[in-house]
């Protein structure tokens, strides 16, 4: 039973990832899920320059950028707080509508990003060529469909317009399913970290500098990433 588990997480993960995903799962279960450990990959996807005429909006299906006092803010599955301090970080958020229904949202960020899950600060160093995209979801009622195509169709048409050429995101990486259908556009891994947590206390370990950094505060490390040379 033992060796078949491993062998089902080791085909599923790969060896060393595989290792990563044992280790977090047996840390939170002899915690009792008080220490936890988080690890990511952070891709670059390529920004196309030509759309795709089957993910173009319609009089029916709308994809369009929103601003904070939009009532179809009203509307998003996520705390008023953390709407609020998207917009005012200047995150770019587009909003796709059906049939007038909210149907789903991407956020971009430029320049740099706060992470909410752990405590990290993301910077671009070229934000003149790459952006940040995260928190792409679209409604259960619109997931067999187009909206998530037409999201990334607007998001990528409009930062094109800008020259921006890549966009840069976090991948769990004890998520296979995203890793795999981010690897079918053409994403380019950048950098890795994980961070240990048990109550206040976060333990990072980056592939860069500053490498590690252990606080006990807000305080949080900045990792910098470049797009694809």
């Amino acid at each position: 039973m033992l060796a078949a588990r491993l062998k089902s997480v080791f085909n599923q993960f790969g060896v060393r990832e595989g290792l990563y995903y044992l280790a977090a799962k047996a840390l939170s279960a002899a915690s009792r899920g008080h220490i936890t450990f988080i690890r990511y990959h952070f891709v670059a996807q390529p920004i196309p320059e030509t759309s795709t005429p089957g993910n173009r909006t319609s009089a029916k299906s709308t994809v369009r950028i929103v601003s904070p006092g939009d009532p179809v803010v009203a509307s998003f599955p996520r705390p008023a707080e953390v709407i609020a301090n998207r917009f005012a970080n200047g995150s770019t958020c587009f909003v796709a509508e059906t049939n007038g229904r909210f149907s789903g949202f991407l956020w971009l960020a430029h320049g740099a990003y706060e992470e909410d899950e752990v405590r990290c600060r993301y910077v671009l160093a070229d934000p003149s060529r790459c952006a940040w995209d995260y928190d792409v979801y679209v409604e259960p009622d619109f997931r067999i469909g187009r909206t998530f195509s037409r999201l990334w169709e607007a998001a990528n048409t409009h930062l094109a317009s800008e020259g921006v050429r890549w966009s840069l995101s976090r991948i769990s990486a004890f998520n296979p399913a995203s890793l795999a259908a981010h690897r079918r556009l053409g994403i380019r891994k950048v950098a890795t970290a994980s961070f240990l947590k048990c109550g206040r206390l976060q333990l990072s370990a980056l592939d860069r500098r500053p490498y590690l950094h252990l606080s006990l505060s807000a305080r949080r490390p900045a990792l910098r990433l470049s797009p694809p040379h």
